[in-house]
């Protein structure tokens, strides 16, 4: 049963890899660049001391940090306990075309820190937004979950996760984004609204 699942995902990966071309190679790679992520970070979090007011939006600032750095760590925990090889230094995916841009990384990849991250964000930012009961944020909730999409397809285009890595990854991040959200929630209701 496992070698048939491992088999899928491999099918799965090649398949969506497959879909590379010469000029979405560098729309990839700058989509896995981990620090592109940090000015649109800094305007968030802004904006949510600014809909929130100071200690609303502080409770919401730090709750998106410690998503970020749980998803973080315990996918990096789980990378070398696990110690699944990543597409790239898969031989049998590079003999059947995996394609694989300029890059290198770790080892391990399971399961995928860079889509706990970014759906982990997503999930927590969107979520505190909505503490500002005066809107659903539903246009940033669609634009910040489409970049962890993307983000997260990024992985499979630069060969550096399988899918079943960015799916695994994808769940943790919204599992822990909207648990730490929700904490979050219960600690800005007994504060008071826009101080």
């Amino acid at each position: 049963m496992l070698e048939r699942l491992i088999g899928l995902d491999q099918d799965i990966t090649l398949w969506i890899n497959g879909f590379y071309s010469p000029w979405s190679d560098p729309f990839w790679m700058f989509l896995s660049d981990v620090r592109i992520w940090f000015p649109a970070y800094g305007v968030i979090l802004g904006m949510l001391i600014y809909k929130l007011g100071w200690r609303r939006g502080l409770v919401a600032v730090l709750s998106c940090v410690l998503t970020v750095v749980l998803a973080d760590q315990i996918s990096a925990h789980i990378k070398d306990s696990v110690e699944r090889l990543r597409p790239l230094y898969t031989t049998v995916l590079l003999q059947n075309g995996l394609h694989w841009p300029l890059g290198r990384y770790s080892f391990f990849g399971f399961f995928s820190g860079h889509a706990s991250n970014a759906f982990g964000f997503a999930a927590c930012s969107w979520l505190g937004f909505r503490n500002d009961t005066s809107s659903r944020y539903k246009t940033y909730g669609i634009c910040v979950f489409l970049w962890a999409a993307l983000v997260s397809l990024s992985r499979i285009m630069m060969a550096a996760h399988y899918f079943g890595d960015v799916l695994v990854g994808t769940v943790f991040g919204l599992l822990v984004g909207t648990a730490v959200a929700l904490s979050a929630r219960a600690v800005i209701r007994r504060l008071p609204a826009k101080a």
